[in-house]
């Protein structure tokens, strides 16, 4: 992965570069220039917007007591396409408008959602980079997270869906503050 971020740092500014200039060489060097800032100033004003937007969308769900999944893609998209946005460059730009803009952003935090996805799945099988001795993550050992325990995933072995230590307790709750 880490090559893959410094293939990046070198091929994105070469490509933009290039693109730059054959906008350059089709309508003009100030035009090109102009519609650059214009660019970065609308992103600007989108990033703003958007950044408020899932920023009072996350306070909701907190305040709500649910779980914030979908407003935390929203925000870590809107942080990313912002950092795409002001960067000078048009396939930033492109980039940057599809993370942030409000009907694209659907098709990103899918795209995001699915990358985390298959990334969690493949840290939990190699162990989260040698966090298996860690409780709770990784694939562990028999008896060190509990019996059967493999990390991510539904568990394995004697404590596996439907399996014989599936016993169940009969209780009744006690609510120590009868109704008044």
């Amino acid at each position: 992965m880490g090559w893959l971020v410094a293939l990046a740092l070198l091929v994105v500014p070469i490509v933009e570069i290039y693109v730059i200039i054959q906008v350059g060489q089709v309508i003009g060097g100030w035009p090109t220039i102009a519609l650059l800032v214009a660019e970065s100033a609308f992103g600007a004003w989108l990033i703003k917007r958007e950044g408020r937007r899932a920023w009072a969308a996350l306070q909701s769900s907190f305040e709500t007591g649910k779980m914030p999944g979908r407003e935390l893609a929203d925000g870590a998209l809107v942080l990313i396409g912002g950092t795409l946005l002001l960067t000078p460059g048009f396939v930033t730009d492109i980039f940057g408008f599809f993370f942030v803009l409000p009907f694209t952003r659907p098709l990103a935090r899918r795209a995001l959602t699915a990358f985390l996805g298959r990334r969690v799945t493949q840290l939990g099988a190699n162990g989260l980079g040698g966090l298996g001795g860690v409780p709770g993550f990784g694939a562990g050992t028999p008896g060190s997270n509990g019996p059967g325990f493999t990390g991510f995933g539904p568990p394995t072995g004697p404590t596996g869906p439907h399996s014989s230590a599936d016993n169940v307790v009969q209780g009744e709750v006690i609510d120590p503050d009868p109704p008044k």
